[in-house]
Order: C-alpha cells, then sequence, then structure tokens
C-alpha cells in the first residue's frame, strides 16, 4: 500500500461513515496483545535486572527466543507463559477486554 493510499484510508477512518472491517479490527487487537506481552516481559526483565540471555538461561529457552518474545514476533504457547513467568518470579495476569489487552507480571510475594 503506498503513502496515499494509507492517506486516503486515515481520512476516510475520520469520517464516522467509516467503520473498519472485522479482520482488521481483529488483526489489530492480536498485535496489541503481542506487543502487551513483550512489554510485560521485557519490564519485569529489567525490573529484575537480568539480560536476555539470563532470562533464557532461567527458562530453558534460547536468548533469540527472548529476543522475539520481547519483539512481538513470537505467538507464546501456554507452557512458555508458564515458563517464562516461573524464571520472572512472578505470575502473569491477561486481562483481554474489546477494546484494549493488558499484560502484568506480578511478583511473588517472599514466603
Amino acid at each position: 500500500m503506498n503513502h496515499a493510499r494509507w492517506k486516503l484510508a486515515r481520512e476516510k477512518k475520520a469520517t464516522t461513515e467509516y467503520a473498519e472491517p472485522a479482520e482488521i479490527e481483529a488483526e489489530r487487537a492480536e498485535i496489541r496483545l503481542a506487543m502487551a506481552f513483550a512489554k510485560a516481559v521485557y519490564d519485569r526483565r529489567k525490573a529484575l535486572g537480568l539480560s536476555q540471555a539470563q532470562l533464557a538461561e532461567r527458562a530453558g529457552l534460547t536468548q533469540a527466543k527472548i529476543s522475539r518474545v520481547e519483539g512481538a514476533d513470537a505467538v507464546p504457547t501456554l507452557p512458555l507463559l508458564r515458563r517464562l513467568a516461573h524464571a520472572l518470579d512472578a505470575s502473569l495476569n491477561i486481562a483481554l477486554g474489546e477494546d484494549h489487552e493488558e499484560v502484568t507480571f506480578v511478583a511473588r510475594r517472599a514466603a
């Protein structure tokens, strides 16, 4: 899509008559969720003072996999979510709403 088409789409969206196709809306929601998860992993890793390599070692993954997760390039499976939460010493909370997604790691309390 060239820039002229982007401008036209933006102008259409600005009018009240334009409704984004459902497929595009769904794709945007998936991207927002992937980015929210990536940011949550990055923020928690930094809060713990870990490098990607250190987190990878703790999770039994490769540094490249951590990089893909933090770059929102990987679709995490449930086992991967569990491994990351354990490696980040936190519980993972995911809230999915119609127009927003929230992903947070909550530090585990010391026993």
